[in-house]
This record gives C-alpha cells, sequence and structure tokens, in this order.
C-alpha cells in the first residue's frame, strides 16, 4: 500500500498513525495538494489527501473510509481496538472522532480564509463564526477529557483517541494564537502524552 499526502495534514497524519499502530506495511510518499498539484493529479485526479493506493493498485480516499478499509487487513483483536465494536465503547469513539474531524475541519477553514484569500476579500463575520465553531468542538472535548479520563497509555489508544491528539496538535501549530492551550489543559496533557509517544514522534506533523 502507498499513503499519498502531508504529514502537516491532520487527516494524512491520522491516517498514518493508525496504519503503523495496526502493523501494516505501507510506503509513505509526501505530495502536497498545493505545491505538487499535478504530481498528486496524475495519482488521484480528485486531488485528496489522503489517498490510499491499495496493492491492486485502486486509490481509496478521505481518512475515514482508508481506515475504515485498513482495519479489515489486521487482526481481530487490533482491529477491535482501534475501533471498538461494544455499543458504549462505539458510542464514545464516534462522539470524540467527530468533535475532533470538526475541529480539524474549522481550522482548515480559517487558516484557507487568511493564506489563499487576499486580505481585502476575507470575511471577518464568516472567518468568527468557523472560530465559534472550533471553540465548540474544543469545548466539548476538554469536557469529556475532564468527565473519563483517556488511556494513560498510548498503546491502548483507539482511532478515535488517535485524532483527538493529531486535531489538537495541528490547531496548536497553526492557530496557536487563537486557541489558547492553557484554557484547555486536559486537551494539552492529553496532547503531550500522545506526542511523547513512538508513533507520534514517528511521525512528526512537519
Amino acid at each position: 500500500m502507498k499513503l499519498i499526502g502531508m504529514l502537516d495534514s491532520p487527516y494524512v497524519r491520522r491516517v498514518a498513525i493508525c496504519l503503523k499502530w495496526l502493523k501494516l506495511d505501507f510506503e509513505h510518499e509526501s505530495v502536497s495538494v498545493f505545491s505538487t498539484y499535478e504530481q498528486f493529479r496524475k495519482i488521484n485526479p480528485v486531488v485528496k489527501a489522503p489517498t490510499l493506493i491499495a496493492d491492486n493498485g485502486l486509490v481509496v480516499m478521505d481518512s475515514s473510509a482508508i481506515l475504515q478499509y485498513a482495519a479489515t487487513l489486521a487482526g481481530a483483536d487490533r482491529q477491535q481496538q482501534l475501533f471498538p465494536t461494544q455499543p458504549d465503547a462505539a458510542l464514545r469513539a464516534a462522539y470524540l472522532t467527530g468533535l475532533a474531524l470538526a475541529a480539524s475541519e474549522k481550522t482548515v477553514q480559517i487558516v484557507y480564509e487568511r493564506n489563499l484569500r487576499p486580505a481585502e476579500k476575507q470575511h471577518e463575520p464568516w472567518i468568527e463564526r468557523v472560530r465559534s465553531q472550533l471553540f465548540a468542538a474544543y469545548d466539548e472535548l476538554e469536557r469529556a477529557l475532564a468527565a473519563a479520563s483517556a488511556p494513560a497509555n498510548p498503546d491502548r489508544f483507539d482511532a478515535a483517541d488517535i485524532t483527538v491528539a493529531v486535531a489538537w496538535r495541528f490547531t496548536q501549530l497553526m492557530l496557536p494564537e487563537i486557541v489558547d492551550q492553557d484554557a484547555y489543559p486536559h486537551l494539552k496533557a492529553f496532547s503531550a502524552l500522545a506526542e511523547a509517544s513512538p508513533l507520534f514522534v514517528d511521525t512528526p506533523p512537519v
């Protein structure tokens, strides 16, 4: 398998860490949807990161779709640990994953508005709306971590835990002046735990 995309994308990094956690062999190719657009288009005409090229050559995109497929390639024990099947655990995972992916999406929207649109055309009411959505996602994640501690050992993380940690690090890299990490002590501590683990260290976001 080959994973296409830059690790500064939370979606690409999420997939890369989970593939390593599942102990699946894959090659990572850092291709940008911006600076190497034409190269990416030759691999996947939709130009969407992450893209996974399966062993049979089929191209799959979207981080959740890729992980759904990848989990079937792992042993049952690891598959069920990464994607819980018990209703309560599965509900928790879906809840956290939805919030984390929303936070990633809102971070991307703010970055795109700032970096790709000329200053005179940036729409501040839109940015403020997206910013409020970003805060809402992290407020909920902070409350969730405060109410029920995440696994203390990253080896026991599931895909939702990985996605939360990746999303938080991405926002802190891109928008530290907007999302004050000290206002989210549980997320800050959880991120520090995750980022110190071998899989995260081996898969840096920059």
